[in-house]
């Protein structure tokens, strides 16, 4: 299977007063970058079985744009265990649930809860070292999906490489 693992976009700074935590939404920024990625998603043909995402406002958004950008049939769908305080265990659980088994799934969701998970599944446990930045996205190759080590580390890709405007076809 291919799991491809995004980070949110660029979200409303941390505090803002005017939404809770949970609701913090994209900046334009963070929307302008996702729609770039989506383009870039499309042109190279990677599409998704299942999409995957926190049900937090800045994930959900980040969710959405990529969906709607590669023209994808399904709204993703939204799990808690892919927000903050979310459980590995149950999210590995949801994905082996799903039916028919997928080749290739989306998840949209935070840090450091992103990178623990790639950790677990590239080297067991939580030594890799990595940390996603906002709109990071990467991918890997699993064999048999386990909360251990399963998968190997592709590519990853940092937002700036994603923040390249898409060339207009003619």
């Amino acid at each position: 299977m291919k799991l491809y693992i995004l980070r949110h976009g660029d979200a409303v700074e941390h505090g803002d007063s005017r939404y809770s935590e949970d609701e913090r939404p994209l900046t334009s920024k963070g929307t302008q970058r996702t729609k770039f990625l989506a383009h870039a998603l499309r042109e190279m043909e990677i599409e998704f079985d299942t999409i995957l995402s926190s049900p937090l406002a800045r994930a959900r958004q980040t969710a959405e744009i990529v969906a709607h950008g590669l023209r994808h049939e399904k709204a993703p769908q939204l799990t808690d265990h892919l927000a903050p305080s979310g459980s590995l265990e149950k999210l590995i659980g949801q994905i082996h649930g799903l039916h028919p088994a997928p080749a290739a799934v989306l998840l949209v969701g935070h840090e450091p809860y992103l990178s623990g998970l790639i950790s677990l599944l590239c080297t067991g446990g939580p030594g890799l070292g990595l940390s996603l930045k906002k709109g990071a996205f990467c991918r890997l190759e699993v064999d048999a999906l386990s909360c251990g080590q399963c998968a190997a580390l592709e590519w990853l890709l940092p937002p700036r490489v994603i923040d390249l405007k898409p060339s207009k076809r003619e």
